[in-house]
């Protein structure tokens, strides 16, 4: 990866690290489908009245806006309620590499070179370590949750990839986003209506405070059209295996932004693990651009 789109990267999981805080204010006011079904509502609206719509098939915005609506962020919302913190989900959610990594590689021949195996594996080593130390703050279904939204990640990052791909020439990431945030508004509607209720979500939309809505407009601005647009864009440009580790960064995000703004235990164990994280991340990366240079 060029020094520009390192940088690209690192912003990127800097934004969806300290997010998962921005998500927990957000859930103490309105109920996770709603959440979702705001965020995703307003990333389409109004950006596709003045964004061209891709020059993709409809398959791929319509399977992308299901993976991430009612897939990925439905079901981590509905964790981050009560079922799991902010620090840990962001770390359980990192799943998402390797459903990355081997969906890209089944589907399109990726070659997996041993760096980002060796990488990979001390950055897994990382993970494992902090994991093994669960405690109240995270219960099975809110790990089985967030483990099914992993995969919807891994899934909808594949399809950002083909996508972008079979595109009938330039194609806007920007736009692609957008216009997949449509096909995620009425599933979620029907969830939120479902489980939650009408009347509940009207009451919560007229009580949340400007941090509820501050919260929301986060989740659009920062979280999906800044960071799937910016994150699309680089799996367009590079193979799988050498974007989707930097998103093992997002759990030191998490976990530092989740220690400081809502005291959650930091204890050596998770920095531990997090220097794990770092150093599989640093593998990859480095020894990827000394190959690149060559």
């Amino acid at each position: 990866m060029s020094l520009r789109d390192t940088a690209l990267a690192f912003l990127v999981v800097a934004v969806w690290g300290t997010n998962f805080v921005v998500i927990k204010w957000g859930l103490a006011s309105i109920p996770p489908f709603l959440f979702a079904l705001l965020r995703f509502t307003f990333s389409a609206l109004p950006f596709t009245l003045f964004l061209a719509r891709p020059r993709t098939r409809w398959r791929w915005l319509a399977l992308y806006g299901l993976l991430l609506g009612p897939g990925q962020f439905g079901l981590l919302f509905y964790a981050l309620r009560a079922a799991i913190s902010p620090g840990l989900a962001s770390l359980v959610i990192q799943a998402q590499v390797f459903f990355t990594i081997g969906l890209s590689a089944w589907l399109f021949g990726e070659r997996v070179t041993a760096v980002t195996i060796a990488g990979s594996a001390l950055a897994l080593a990382g993970l494992v370590l902090i994991a093994s130390h669960l405690d109240r703050s995270a219960t099975p279904s809110g790990i089985g949750l967030v483990l099914c939204a992993a995969l919807c990640w891994g899934g909808a990052n594949v399809v950002a990839k083909k996508a972008a791909a079979g595109a009938r020439g330039a194609f806007s990431m920007l736009s692609f986003v957008a216009w997949s945030s449509l096909f995620a508004v009425p599933p979620l509607l029907a969830l939120t209506f479902s489980l939650e209720g009408a009347h509940r979500d009207w009451d919560a939309m007229r009580a949340a405070g400007a941090g509820a809505w501050g919260a929301v407009a986060w989740q659009v601005v920062g979280n999906t059209l800044f960071g799937f647009a910016a994150w699309s864009f680089l799996l367009a440009r590079y193979d799988a295996a050498v974007v989707s580790p930097w998103a093992l960064l997002i759990p030191v995000f998490g976990m530092g932004a989740s220690a400081i703004l809502l005291g959650e235990a930091l204890p050596a164990w998770k920095v531990g693990g997090g220097a794990l994280v770092l150093a599989g991340i640093a593998t990859i990366v480095f020894f990827g651009m000394r190959r690149g240079r060559r």
